[in-house]
């Protein structure tokens, strides 16, 4: 057996884990030059699939982790990486979102292995939700992909209820993730594990949409240095305070995600 056959054998449904992180993707414009970066950057490898048009799975090590989608431009869409969380029932999670004030940018849509809807909440901090077969095994993608994402909106605890009520987290359904706080920022965590943090302070109306609302992706890597080099390499930036542990990067195309060699636990 392969080593793709051996990721596909541990897929499991989002009903397993309903509430957690289970994907990233980023929607790019050119498709070519993005997965050109992330290949230097972060040693990915694409391939195609029968998903739809335009779009890319990342792999690293053999293990599916990331999507990326070349639709910017065709659907008027930000250039940004976008966390999915897992729901039992893709339409119910969009119909509670609305009714706490959050808002529908696509879907729900049918793909062949699910159904997935983008989504922002109350502060404009978009996300995804995605019902149905997942990409990799969650525990093996949950191991190889980002070691956390962190919310940076306007409330923390204000953003933890609408998440909390739309994902159910903090339920009494088994598996369900936990929500802690940890001094001003709520913590979420799956089987004992930090998936999340949400942390105040974000301004709704900057300009600068780095201050804006917004999920932050954090990937973990052996050697931020090493990445931080690449970056500006292939086109990429740095914001200012970089360390040998953690830096802010943008790609290209603008699109802002954090490397970090920090574990969360």
């Amino acid at each position: 057996m392969n080593r793709d056959a051996t990721v596909r054998s541990d897929v499991v449904s989002s009903h397993s884990v309903a509430g957690a992180p289970c994907w990233v993707s980023l929607t790019a414009r050119d498709q070519g030059a993005a997965e050109d970066f992330y290949r230097a950057v972060l040693g990915w490898r694409f391939r195609t699939t029968a998903l739809m048009d335009r779009f890319r799975i990342a792999y690293a090590d053999g293990v599916p982790v990331a999507g990326v989608a070349a639709v910017a431009s065709t659907w008027q869409m930000a250039v940004a990486w976008t966390p999915y969380f897992a729901v039992d029932n893709a339409d119910e999670a969009v119909a509670r979102g609305q009714e706490r004030g959050g808002t529908t940018a696509v879907g729900p849509i049918g793909f062949s292995p699910g159904r997935a809807a983008l989504l922002a909440d109350r502060d404009g901090a978009v996300f995804g939700i995605w019902e149905g077969q997942l990409v990799a095994g969650w525990e093996t993608w949950r191991r190889a992909a980002p070691a956390f994402l962190r919310l940076h909106t306007r409330n923390a605890f204000d953003a933890a209820m609408f998440y909390g009520e739309v994902l159910e987290w903090a339920t009494s359904r088994p598996g369900c993730c936990e929500v802690h706080y940890d001094g001003d920022e709520v913590v979420l965590r799956s089987e004992g594990d930090v998936v999340a943090r949400i942390h105040s302070g974000a301004v709704e109306a900057a300009p600068d949409p780095t201050i804006r609302p917004h999920w932050q992706v954090h990937f973990s890597v052996a050697d931020v240095d090493a990445c931080m080099r690449a970056a500006l390499d292939h086109g990429g930036t740095v914001r200012d305070g970089a360390s040998a542990t953690e830096a802010v990067l943008r790609d290209p195309d603008g699109a802002q995600f954090t490397v970090t060699s920090k574990p969360q636990r």
